[in-house]
């Protein structure tokens, strides 16, 4: 008997959602930021969706949301022109870097003492969070703006990928460029996964892997539909992705197979990723809403609770397990 994927909505947003992403597991669990074009990034619990805090102070479009790994600092990157430090502990805004256009991208080294930005000026951006005053270091060589930067290979070299149709692999110490992808289309989406030093893109229809240190293709699979976003689970063995015809795909990453898709969103998926835990995925809509779907269906999880047909009786037994509350941000 299939069981039925029953998602968690999480509203709250007022436009479309366009970046999200997972802290690491700290001793209250792992955290969820969203980046909305309605400037109001939001951070949530992750395992539940329940809505924690809302980041106030930018006056535009917020593109670029991230956490640290303790989850207790975020950065957002705006059309304002900025991009903002905040504690994540009491939401007050800490910092604001100002930028000479839309900065699209912010990532947190693994020790949170630096912060790469970029944006549509092209140019990368470290700063260095213990001298806020100091000038950042800036990196150039994309010749269109920049939509996707982060650190990877323990923070000592940087991916980006802008509309130049590159994705490009920076050397932090000499501050130049190591390798350069062409792609056939600009890239939507880069996952960094560090276990296995992995680069998932999306571009055009595509879903491809490569490795991090090389740029070198591992694989790649075409998706029914353009897409958008695309991540790995940490076991690696499956794969989700969404883009354009509003359903979330989960593939095999061995085979390629589409193991199962869902259509839960009102609007194209503009973003994707799978929680530190791997027991859930999240995905960010053109709809304004945030859904958390289960790895695996059924299973006692988070707001999730598996009930058994015999707990149902007989008459409800083509449903599995009871629908959960909607999450209320």
């Amino acid at each position: 008997m299939a069981m039925r994927q029953t998602p968690l909505t999480c509203s709250g947003h007022t436009r479309p959602v366009v970046d999200l992403a997972f802290s690491g597991t700290t001793a209250y669990g792992f955290f969820l930021i969203s980046a909305c074009k309605d400037g109001k990034p939001m951070m949530r619990q992750g395992d539940t969706g329940d809505w924690v805090g809302t980041f106030l102070g930018h006056k535009g479009a917020v593109w670029g949301a991230t956490l640290n790994k303790d989850a207790n600092r975020a950065a957002t990157a705006a059309a304002d022109f900025s991009a903002k430090v905040w504690d994540a502990v009491t939401g007050d805004e800490m910092l604001t870097l100002a930028h000479k256009h839309i900065v699209k991208a912010v990532d947190f080294t693994q020790d949170s003492n630096n912060l790469l930005t970029a944006g549509q000026d092209k140019v990368l951006r470290i700063y260095d969070m213990n001298k806020t005053e100091a000038e950042p270091l800036e990196i150039s060589g994309h010749s269109s703006g920049i939509k996707k930067a982060l650190w990877c290979n323990n923070d000592k070299q940087i991916l980006s990928a802008a509309d130049d149709k590159t994705v490009r692999l920076w050397d932090r110490a000499s501050m130049t460029e190591v390798q350069t992808l062409n792609v056939a289309s600009p890239v939507s989406c880069v996952e960094y996964i560090p276990d296995g030093e992995i680069v998932v893109l999306t571009y055009g229809k595509t879903v491809a892997f490569h490795n991090a240190l090389s740029l070198e293709l591992i694989k790649s699979f075409d998706a029914p539909a353009s897409i958008n976003s695309a991540s790995l689970h940490p076991e690696k063995d499956v794969f989700v992705a969404g883009g354009d015809d509003f359903k979330l795909y989960k593939f095999d990453y061995n085979t390629g197979e589409d193991l199962e898709s869902y259509k839960g969103h009102f609007g194209p998926i503009h973003c994707v990723r799978f929680s530190p835990d791997g027991e859930l995925y999240a995905s960010g809509s053109e709809d304004g809403t945030l859904r958390l779907w289960q790895t695996t269906v059924g299973k006692t999880y988070g707001l999730w609770k598996c009930v058994l047909p015999e707990e149902l009786g007989s008459e409800n037994s083509d449903s599995i397990y009871g629908t959960p509350p909607e999450v209320k941000a």
